[in-house]
């Protein structure tokens, strides 16, 4: 299975890519009723890192660790290492459109179990990727093209 999103955000390159970066800003572009809690990660993801964490969808726990690769100045790759897929890689690439403006470009391979219960989580959270883009690609925009650029922690 295959998923692709682009937005383009009103902010260069090296703030969007640097953003990116940062593991807590996972949490700040999660959509409610979406909590993403991280367990473990460096504050700057670097390749190779490992990023643990629990996205909550209610009271469901669903576990998670990815790896950081094939990082770049115009993006990087997370790998589910342990997840609710059988296979995931997400590419985020950064795409320089003018000195204050970059495309950002969501790319992932995925697969789903084939146990019952893994099948039925997995494609529910596939099913529901188009709205949890939508809702970070606004997000995204809001916290980067504000004038007073927030730490992304909110």
């Amino acid at each position: 299975m295959k998923f692709r999103r682009t937005f383009i955000v009103n902010a260069p390159l090296k703030t969007v890519a640097a953003f990116h970066a940062q593991s807590a800003s996972m949490a700040a572009i999660t959509p409610p009723p979406i909590i993403a809690q991280i367990k473990s990660a460096p504050e700057i993801l670097r390749e190779g890192d490992t990023m643990a964490f629990v996205l909550w969808l209610g009271f469901i726990p669903i576990f998670w660790k990815a790896k950081i690769e094939n990082v770049s100045p115009n993006g990087f790759t997370d790998r589910q290492l342990r997840g609710p897929m059988a296979h995931w890689t997400h590419r985020h690439t950064f795409k320089r459109l003018s000195p204050k403006r970059t495309r950002v470009i969501d790319e992932i391979d995925a697969s789903l179990k084939k146990d019952p219960l893994g099948f039925l989580i997995g494609g529910m959270m596939w099913l529901g990727l188009p709205v949890l883009f939508a809702f970070r690609g606004r997000k995204t925009k809001k916290l980067l093209s504000s004038p007073t650029k927030s730490k992304w922690k909110k």
